[in-house]
């Protein structure tokens, strides 16, 4: 079998490969059972080695289209009565001009439904339930998972809140610490960090960067008794702060008896291949607040963040927001613990890791 590799293209020559097979699958050419070429076989005609065909199975495989059989080979699995059929829902929607169809190459659609109708078969009727208020545990304790073996992170899931989106989650955070406290944010920095926080009735102190993340005299002249930072890749001015510049954050906090909210959107995205230490995991004094997002990385309207409390925070929390419901609906946060426990978060980032390299 033959498959045209565009030399001159960006685009990986696995990932060529796959979109191709892809291609014919759901076109019908390869029908459902029936036998890819070997790989061997592919990478001859392709004139390609066997792992650059070994990966684009691997991702046919991770995505739902294809099974791979100890000793046989790589087996069509899709198949339009059970798969979604994406393109009648695609030309559907385009019928109305004010909805634009979100793509995301890096996760196709068939893949998030194939792991949405094993949530709703596994779980049945309890993905209509309503959720505890600090998050279904399910979620919390696959996050929980999650951060040990990738960020070095080790939390119960008792610490551990689920909210919708990350800005839900810094007004959970301000009502809880008290509207009255100044906060310090980066300047520039996200504009919606500081729309939150002053529409809670708060101030902010906003202080300006270096290289190395906040000036330290800036900071040191600050009375705020909150500090908001992006350690990794700040937005808009793509500032990571160093490792000396973060042991300074700390230390202005334990000086001051100050609390740290560290928004860390994007440091899974890291081109090291390995996520920087998070202040969260550095912090002697059970002082930071870790808030982070799933929607960057699987989509824009799974509106799903999450907030880790130091466990000296947890009865004030309790006492003063506690009681707010979740709203994250129970199938989101549902698909969410397979996601991470099944191991495709981490694919899912591998593949952007290596578009972006």
């Amino acid at each position: 079998m033959y498959i045209r590799i565009d030399h001159e293209s960006r685009v990986h020559t696995y990932i060529q490969i796959y979109q191709e097979l892809k291609r014919r699958i759901i076109s019908g050419a390869f029908t459902y059972g029936s036998r890819l070429p070997s790989k061997r076989e592919l990478a001859k005609d392709c004139l390609v080695s066997v792992i650059t065909v070994e990966h684009a199975y691997q991702l046919l495989c991770d995505e739902g289209y294809c099974e791979m059989r100890p000793r046989s080979g790589c087996y069509v699995k899709y198949s339009a009565d059970t798969f979604f059929p994406i393109n009648e829902i695609e030309k559907n929607i385009q019928i109305t001009d004010s909805i634009e169809i979100y793509k995301n190459d890096n996760i196709p659609f068939s893949s998030v439904a194939t792991m949405l109708r094993k949530v709703i078969l596994d779980r049945g009727e309890r993905i209509l339930m309503k959720s505890p208020n600090n998050g279904c545990l399910e979620l919390r304790e696959a996050i929980c998972r999650y951060l040990s073996r990738c960020r070095n992170i080790t939390v119960s899931s008792g610490q551990i809140i689920i909210g919708s989106g990350a800005e839900y989650l810094y007004g959970i955070c301000i009502q809880m610490l008290g509207r009255n406290k100044k906060i310090a944010l980066e300047s520039p920095s996200y504009e919606k960090i500081k729309a939150v926080y002053t529409s809670n009735g708060s101030v902010c102190d906003m202080l300006e960067m270096d290289e190395e993340g906040i000036r330290v005299e800036n900071l040191e002249h600050s009375d705020a008794q909150i500090l908001h930072v992006t350690p990794f890749n700040s937005f808009p001015s793509k500032i990571t702060a160093s490792a000396e510049r973060r042991t300074v954050y700390l230390e202005w906090a334990k000086q001051r008896n100050a609390i740290i909210i560290e928004d860390d959107y994007d440091s899974e995205f890291t081109l090291n291949g390995k996520a920087p230490q998070t202040l969260f995991s550095q912090s002697e004094d059970e002082n930071v607040i870790y808030i982070n997002t799933f929607s960057k990385t699987i989509a824009p309207s799974l509106r799903v963040g999450y907030m880790l409390l130091p466990k000296k925070l947890l009865p004030l929390y309790e006492s003063t927001v506690g009681f707010y419901s979740c709203t994250v609906p129970m199938l989101e946060q549902f698909f969410l613990s397979e996601w991470l426990d099944s191991g495709e978060f981490e694919r899912t980032i591998s593949r952007i890791r290596n578009k972006t390299i």
